[in-house]
């Protein structure tokens, strides 16, 4: 399977998102709890643990909710994003202003969570097919406003990026073939339109639908909700002309066979919208 680097997360997005997060947290007193029972001048040193297993991703995400609630706080991240966690394993050390390291806590523990969840079951899914060719790829089934995010995430977890956007590739699903009028026609007009950078996916549901498709010179074909009998016919038909993209409907309990069918990708929505959050806390250290 293809590996490859970690991208760097842009600063500025980052901190424009946890800014929105840490404002919608705070509303309009700040966190009235830690004003009440904690003197302004109280210091305190803390650790992110991981408490289940897992993969780690979002510590940029974590550091800049800390550092934006305020900057006399520490932030030293112990592990690096992609990490394989055990239980109780120090993902970050924070130390400074009590008030401050609890004002960030939580949108710090959300981001942190939500991506490592997605990261984690990446992972799940890559480490069933690792003896194979395939990749494992996201969709742009993802929570608005955090798809950057998320397919970071992703990546984190050992799978690769679909496109980001409607905008940065075509991919010719059942619907424009219907309004195009076929498979040939919808990719034929893709190729009058499309800059010689942009790459054309199509979509089909059945071996002659792909036989047309591979006549008429698509970039990737994306073979949709096909048992892995079918795709090894399709692999076959195809011998190696176009990249194979399987979805639909793939779990983790079939996705070992889908892959084994010999296909190139293997694309998955539920590693992004229906991932579970991985249980990572904040503990103050006494003493």
């Amino acid at each position: 399977m293809t590996r490859m680097h970690l991208p760097e997360l842009p600063r500025l997005m980052v901190d424009e998102a946890v800014k929105a997060a840490l404002l919608e947290d705070w509303g309009r007193a700040g966190d009235v709890t830690s004003q009440a029972t904690l003197p302004a001048s109280a210091q305190a040193s803390a650790v992110i643990a991981a408490r289940k297993p897992g993969v780690l991703a979002g510590l940029a995400l974590a550091e800049s909710a800390f550092r934006q609630t305020d900057t006399g706080l520490s932030f030293e991240a112990v592990l690096q994003d992609g990490t394989r966690l055990a239980p109780k394993d120090v993902v970050a050390r924070i130390k400074g202003p009590a008030r401050a390291l609890l004002a960030a806590e939580r949108v710090a523990l959300n981001y942190l969570g939500h991506l490592s969840g997605i990261a984690t079951a990446t992972a799940s899914f890559a480490d069933r097919i690792a003896h194979t060719k395939a990749d494992i790829v996201c969709t742009r089934k993802t929570t608005p406003g955090l798809r950057a995010f998320e397919k970071y995430a992703v990546k984190c977890g050992g799978g690769s990026n679909h496109r980001f956007g409607l905008d940065d590739a075509i991919l010719i699903k059942d619907n424009h073939i219907a309004v195009a009028g076929g498979v040939t026609q919808a990719i034929d007009a893709a190729k009058a339109f499309a800059g010689h950078l942009v790459k054309i996916e199509v979509e089909v549901d059945t071996l002659e639908q792909l036989e047309e498709a591979l006549a008429a010179g698509p970039d990737v074909v994306m073979l949709d909700n096909m048992p892995p009998e079918t795709l090894k016919k399709a692999v076959a038909i195809a011998g190696g002309k176009v990249l194979l993209e399987a979805s639909g409907g793939i779990e983790l309990d079939t996705v070992r066979a889908v892959a084994e069918a010999g296909v190139d990708l293997i694309s998955s929505g539920w590693i992004t919208h229906s991932a579970p959050v991985l249980d990572l806390g904040l503990d103050i250290e006494i003493g």
